[in-house]
């Protein structure tokens, strides 16, 4: 008994010891506030970042704090924390210190020579707040270059909390063989009126995200999904309602007038509409992959928008890997059933390829570009303990919800209830124009749904590859219903038209008609890499278009949903049961079939 209170008093008084920290903010008088560095690289390769000692600064004179990567977004996105080594305290000014020197040789020399011609950039983070820095400058008119040596920090405080943290760079020191290089820094401590929840607002640009041009694009996607929802409601309503009194004067002909008449349109393919596409297992994966991004690209926005992800190292990416594997399920059900309807037999392998298609692909890109980084010995290399961790994530959550989700959607949604039988044998196709092939719609299909979201496209490519804050979610969030109303409409006008030129096969054509928005949107990073940036080198230029397809890819996936949501629920719906006994005989279907 003795012990075990020992134990418990020992433990209180740790947590009564860390109960003021960097965790929760708050700190007291004379406190040690940890100046973390994180990494450094050139400015135009915002991705391209090395561990801040990795090139030969000096460290302060205080003891090393270990840090370990506290969320799997840190150890992704590259996040490299070391200590200083400088003394700060709260509230407490420190005057100019000299805290170590460097003797400038022929190896150090060339590479401080190198990181001040490309413009190296350095990051710390005080209290979680991030602090930018300039490695040096480059004198063109003498041709030379030049140090800065010498850091004042600025911090505002608002009682127990830091709210503002400044820095400037002064003290420049010309880079020359021999010469030694000073490094000192200065503490100054102020009160400030920024609030604690509104400590971030410096480092976002409403300027730029809050534009003129943000707001009418926004009104100009709105105005889309009007024109779009009207031209599908004249073809469900006027164009339907014409093609049903045709038919019903096909009724009332006898066999020989019928037989002797032309007969074309949608209705001709009744028979075979209902017949599993090609490569049906591949297809209802894709399906069901679709319906679990579409419902994690939500979640995580909603996220964002509810707790102010961005302020948090690494939050959005660790939400939404959680979010994935929660919603698994998902995944599994549309999928599963899908296939199941379709009267598929490979079921567990329709699971597997489900659960593992995107990871796969993820992780592949990943590998590679790791690969690069090793190579590079860049920040943004992946720690093995990390690799592990994704791979279990894969095995032991991703996989068995898959499967589960699998399994209800088969016994709960897994029966066919087409409107009508299908054919044993296909109909022929008959010839048509070019424009109404398939690969046709598809190409033509994608280019509304582009057009309402590209303006966004430049805000998103402009806050990741380079240096902006993303934080409009509630913009992000009516882009991406604008944009799922636009691409129901048009998946739904592309599948008419097929019908209508009597093409049974609208499955792959629906969703890749939608889904070829990413051939746009990946086309649009090629322009934005030549003409909206200045990336340079192996390594940069393989992680942007790398992760650019991974993007691309996301949005077919995320269009997937799309071809069942808008095709079965509003168009066969209405137009095949527009065919059933409310409408006509059942002796009509049985002489025609």
């Amino acid at each position: 008994m003795k012990k075990f209170l020992y134990i418990v008093l020992v433990l209180g008084i740790c947590f009564h010891c860390c109960d003021t920290d960097e965790h929760n903010h708050q700190y007291e008088d004379n406190e040690e506030v940890v100046l973390w560095m994180n990494t450094v690289g050139p400015y135009h390769n915002r991705q391209e970042t090395y561990a801040y000692f990795s090139l030969p600064f000096c460290s302060g004179p205080k003891k090393s704090i270990s840090h370990y990567h506290e969320t799997l977004g840190e150890a992704l996105l590259g996040v490299e924390l070391e200590f200083s080594g400088l003394d700060i305290d709260f509230k407490a000014n420190v005057a100019k210190t000299q805290y170590c020197e460097v003797d400038i040789t022929d190896e150090i020399l060339l590479a401080f020579t190198y990181v001040v011609k490309n413009h190296y950039w350095y990051q710390m983070y005080i209290d979680d707040l991030p602090i930018w820095g300039i490695v040096g400058e480059v004198d063109e008119s003498e041709n030379a270059f030049y140090m800065w040596t010498h850091k004042k920090f600025e911090i505002g405080y608002n009682g127990k909390n830091i709210v503002d943290v400044n820095l400037t760079s002064e003290a420049k020191v010309k880079l020359e063989k021999g010469k030694k290089l000073t490094f000192s820094y200065e503490v100054i401590w102020k009160t400030s009126p920024i609030k604690f929840e509104d400590r971030f607002d410096k480092y976002l640009d409403p300027n730029f995200f809050q534009h003129r041009i943000h707001w009418f694009s926004i009104f100009n996607s709105f105005m889309m999904v009007i024109f779009l929802v009207g031209l599908v409601s004249m073809i469900l309503m006027r164009t339907l309602r014409k093609d049903y009194a045709r038919y019903s004067k096909d009724e009332e002909m006898d066999d020989m007038e019928r037989d002797l008449g032309d007969e074309y349109g949608w209705k001709q393919v009744h028979g075979d509409v209902f017949r599993p596409p090609s490569h049906p297992l591949i297809f209802c994966a894709l399906v069901g992959c679709g319906y679990q991004i579409a419902i994690v690209t939500l979640s995580v926005i909603i996220f964002a928008i509810l707790g102010e992800l961005y302020t948090e190292r690494g939050s959005l990416l660790s939400t939404a890997i959680f979010v994935y594997a929660a919603t698994s399920p998902v995944n599994g059900y549309f999928g599963g059933s899908l296939f199941s309807r379709m009267q598929g037999k490979q079921w567990i392998k329709q699971m597997m390829l489900s659960a593992f298609m995107l990871p796969a692909l993820i992780c592949g890109t990943a590998f590679l570009i790791n690969f690069i980084a090793i190579y590079y010995h860049a920040s943004r290399a992946i720690p093995f303990g990390t690799m592990v961790a994704v791979t279990c994530i894969c095995l032991f959550v991703i996989l068995p919800l898959t499967l589960v989700g699998t399994v209800l959607g088969r016994n709960l949604a897994g029966q066919p209830n087409h409107p009508c039988r299908i054919n044993a044998v296909p109909r022929p196709i008959p010839e048509k124009k070019w424009f109404m092939e398939p690969l046709a719609i598809v190409m033509l299909g994608g280019i509304l749904p582009f057009g309402s979201i590209f303006i966004e496209m430049y805000f998103i490519f402009t806050s990741f590859w380079a240096y902006k804050i993303y934080y409009v979610y509630g913009f992000m969030l009516l882009v991406f219903l604008i944009l799922a109303v636009v691409t129901v409409c048009v998946t739904i006008v592309c599948t008419y038209f097929l019908l209508n030129a009597e093409d049974y096969r609208w499955q792959w054509a629906s969703f890749l008609s939608g889904a070829s928005t990413a051939g746009y949107v990946y086309i649009y990073s090629l322009y934005y890499f030549f003409f909206k940036t200045k990336m340079y080198g192996l390594f940069q230029t393989v992680f942007y278009f790398g992760y650019m397809a991974l993007f691309s890819i996301a949005f077919i996936w995320l269009r997937c949903i799309y071809f069942y949501a808008s095709f079965v629920a509003s168009l066969l719906r209405v137009m095949y049961l527009l065919l059933s006994d409310s409408f006509f005989s059942d002796s009509f279907f049985s002489k025609r079939s």
